[in-house]
């Protein structure tokens, strides 16, 4: 017995592991291997979850969240661009305050050229209206429906605004180049200028009011023929217009000398 017993001792480890190999063998065989195949995919689908990243519900709802955020955001920027329009309109006196609209439309090939407005003559607005954003004066109206305007703006090539140099009031017109920036070609052969001067509306013009602020000079060609010109910063965001404010034309202005 005890004999028995300490040979049980050696053997018995043994013995149980072989049992083991020899029952998972039998069970593989008559399984075909199904069992051991459930329990790897059972331990083994959580690492696959994983890795596999959102399912396609999950993708549908991140896009719907991202595409509300964008439009959040973008309302946000016009209400403020809008609030800051307003804030600057209330400021005018009653009888000649503007009207406000919004730029709907714009093409690409004429994208310097011109703007649509969601407002039309039912609106009161008739064409040579002038034409204001944030920063100054950014064009005319050139044609209206009822419902729309269009208008022609000042970084347009065929347009010409008489602008006068507000520190030494040396004179010129200003002409676009279809870009953020127009070219100033002065009066005089050599204008008292310098780079940075501010330039607004002459008051020669019968097309737009005196005093309109419209941009700063960038850089000079004094050497320039037949005249120096000057390259002008304006101060509107022309190519991101989305408010506007629309004013009546000017009267009692001097006699023409420009544009």
């Amino acid at each position: 017995m005890v004999t028995l017993r300490r040979w049980w001792d050696r053997k018995g480890l043994q013995i149980g592991l072989l049992a083991l190999v020899l029952g998972s063998a039998w069970i593989l065989r008559q399984t075909q291997g199904t069992l051991l195949l459930e329990v790897y995919q059972a331990i083994t689908k959580p690492l696959q979850m994983l890795q596999a990243g959102p399912t396609p519900e999950e993708r549908v709802k991140d896009a719907r969240f991202l595409e509300l955020q964008t439009r959040i955001a973008d309302l946000e920027s016009q209400n403020k661009k809008l609030q800051n329009l307003l804030g600057y309109v209330e400021q005018q006196p009653l009888s000649s305050r503007p009207v406000i609209a919004q730029v709907v439309g714009r093409s690409a090939d004429h994208w310097w050229q011109q703007v649509t407005l969601n407002r039309g003559s039912n609106a009161g607005i008739q064409e040579g209206f002038i034409v204001k954003a944030d920063g100054g004066l950014i064009g005319l109206v050139e044609s209206v429906t009822p419902n729309t305007s269009r208008i022609l703006l000042i970084s347009d090539l065929k347009s010409q605004v008489g602008v006068t140099i507000s520190r030494t009031s040396a004179k010129g017109v200003l002409r676009g180049d279809s870009s953020p920036d127009g070219v100033l070609e002065f009066y005089e052969k050599v204008p008292n200028v310098k780079v940075g001067d501010l330039v607004s509306t002459s008051t020669y013009s019968q097309k737009f009011p005196a005093g309109l602020a419209v941009g700063r000079i960038k850089s000079l060609d004094l050497k320039k023929l037949p005249a120096s010109v000057a390259k002008v910063e304006l101060f509107p965001q022309i190519g991101s217009l989305e408010w506007v404010a629309v004013y009546p034309k000017p009267t009692n202005q001097e006699p023409q000398k420009s544009n």
